[in-house]
C-alpha cells in the first residue's frame, strides 16, 4: 500500500465496526465500538425485509465500516446501496484472524463475524476500502467471465457427446476431429444414426456436404469414404436407438449454449468498442476480440488500483510465493489470485508466441532450460503483465519497435537469443 492510500485510510474517521458473514439466505452481523465493546448484534434474512432491518439497526451508526469476506454479489450490492464503506478481506486472512482470537478451533457464524469486526477496528489502516467501480467495465466482466461458462459447459457437452457417440457410432467420430464445430453436431442431427447415414446414400451425404461449406479436397473424399464405411460395423439395436437419443439431446443443448454465446459476445464486443481504453488492449499482439475484452474487463479502469507491476502480477497470480525459515527457501506456485485473470493471462502468453518474435523466443529460452510448458508461459505472462502495466498507466498502445529498444537498452538475454 503507497503512501496516498495510507492517508487516504487514516484521514477517514469511523466510529463503529461491522463484521458481516454472509449466506445465502441470512446474515450475522456483530459491530463493535471503537473500544472493541460490542454494541450491536443481528442477524438479518436476505430478503426485502432483512435489508430493511439492516437500515434500521445501522441507522445510529453513520460513522460505520464493515468488513466483509467477499468484494461482489447481491448482498454487497445492497451495503453499497445503504451507504456503508466496506471493507472486502479475503477468506484465508478472515480464517487466520478467527484462530487468532479463538485458537480452539471453535466455530460459529456469529464468532466470524465478531472477529471481522474486530479485526477490522484494529488493522483498518492497511485495508483497502472497497471504491465504486465503473458500470461499464462491471458489466464487461461479469460478460466475460459467464462467456467463460458457457464454454466450460459446452465443453462438458461436447465431452458427453463424444463418449455417446464412441458407444454406437464411431464413424461420426472418424469423420470429424473439431467437434466445437457446430457442423459437427448438424452431422449427428442429420444422420443421428450408422444405418440412417447408410440409407441416405452418397448422393445425400455429397449434398449435406456442400450445404454445410465442407466440400474441401483436402477432407471430402476422406469423409465420403469414411461413410461408406459406416455399415461395416457390428450394431447393438438396443443401445443404438436408446444412444442415439441421447446424442440428439446433446447436440440441442450444444445448439442452445452456441446460440446463447453468440448474444454474449455481441454484448461483449459492444461494451469493448464503447470504452476508452480499448484501443490498448486491442494492441496486444494475439489478445484477439475475446481475450483483449477479458484484460480490460479484470484490470479495469481505475489507475490507482495497482501501483505497481508487482502488484498486478501477485493479483494474476504470475507471480510465485516466496518460503523461508531459516536455511529453507522455497518458491511455488501462487493459489490465492484472480483465477479469471489469470487464466486469461495464460490464454494470452501462449498465443502471443505466434504473433510476437521476443514472446516466442522468451518461451523457447525457457523450455531450453529445463522448465514445463506451464511454467515457461507463466513467466512469459510475468512478462506481459509488467509491459501491459505500462500501457495501462501511460494510455499508450503495444509497439514492439519501442519494447525491442528497451530490451536492448538494459541488455536481455531475449535479444542475442533471438
Amino acid at each position: 500500500m503507497n503512501q496516498t492510500e495510507t492517508q487516504y485510510q487514516e484521514d477517514i474517521s469511523f466510529s463503529h465496526f461491522a463484521g458481516f458473514d454472509w449466506a445465502r439466505d441470512h446474515h450475522d452481523v456483530i459491530i463493535v465500538d471503537d473500544d472493541g465493546k460490542i454494541v450491536a448484534d443481528f442477524r438479518i434474512d436476505h430478503s426485502t425485509s432483512g435489508w430493511n432491518l439492516w437500515q434500521e439497526r445501522v441507522e445510529g451508526y453513520p460513522k460505520l465500516a464493515l468488513a466483509i469476506e467477499t468484494n461482489q454479489g447481491a448482498a454487497v450490492d445492497q451495503l453499497i446501496a445503504s451507504g456503508t464503506t466496506i471493507f472486502p478481506i479475503n477468506p484465508l486472512n478472515a480464517k487466520r484472524y478467527r484462530e487468532r482470537k479463538c485458537s480452539s478451533g471453535n466455530k460459529t457464524d456469529r464468532h466470524d463475524a465478531w472477529a471481522l469486526a474486530d479485526a477490522l477496528r484494529l488493522d483498518r489502516r492497511q485495508w483497502r476500502a472497497l471504491e465504486p467501480e465503473e458500470p461499464a467495465i462491471a458489466e464487461l466482466r461479469l460478460l466475460c467471465r459467464d462467456e467463460v461458462s458457457l464454454i466450460e459447459e459446452r465443453t462438458a457437452l461436447i465431452n458427453s457427446l463424444k463418449q455417446c457417440l464412441h458407444d454406437y457410432y464411431p464413424t461420426a467420430l472418424e469423420a470429424f476431429t473439431k467437434w466445437t464445430l457446430p457442423s459437427a453436431w448438424a452431422f449427428v442431427a442429420r444422420f443421428p444414426t450408422p444405418e440412417k447415414l447408410t440409407r441416405s446414400g452418397r448422393r445425400n451425404w455429397e449434398n449435406w456436404l456442400h450445404a454445410n461449406k465442407l466440400a474441401r479436397p483436402t477432407t471430402f473424399e476422406k469423409r465420403l469414404a469414411i461413410f461408406e464405411q459406416a455399415g461395416e460395423w457390428e450394431q447393438n439395436e438396443v443401445a443404438c436407438r436408446a444412444k442415439s437419443q441421447l446424442a440428439l439431446a446433446r447436440v440441442r443443448q450444444l445448439q442452445a449454449v452456441e446460440k446463447e454465446l453468440a448474444i454474449y459476445r455481441t454484448r461483449i464486443r459492444e461494451l469493448f468498442a464503447s470504452h476508452a481504453d480499448k484501443e490498448i488492449f486491442d494492441s496486444l499482439p494475439g489478445a484477439g476480440p475475446k481475450l483483449a475484452p477479458r484484460l480490460l474487463s479484470e484490470l479495469g479502469s481505475n489507475r490507482a488500483r495497482f501501483q505497481d507491476a508487482k502488484g498486478l502480477q501477485c493479483i494474476a497470480g504470475t507471480a510465485p510465493i516466496s518460503y523461508q525459515s531459516g536455511q529453507i527457501h522455497k518458491v511455488r506456485l501462487r493459489h490465492g489470485c484472480n483465477k479469471h485473470l489469470r487464466a486469461t493471462m495464460h490464454h494470452f502468453a501462449n498465443l502471443s508466441r505466434t504473433q510476437c518474435s521476443w514472446a516466442a523466443t522468451y518461451y523457447r529460452g525457457l523450455r531450453d532450460r529445463g522448465k514445463s510448458h506451464a511454467q515457461s508461459i507463466r513467466s512469459l505472462g510475468q512478462r506481459w503483465l509488467k509491459i501491459i502495466w505500462k500501457m495501462w498507466q501511460t494510455n499508450s498502445c503495444y509497439d514492439d519497435d519501442v519494447h525491442r529498444a528497451n530490451q536492448i537498452k538494459h541488455g536481455s538475454w531475449v535479444v542475442a537469443a533471438a
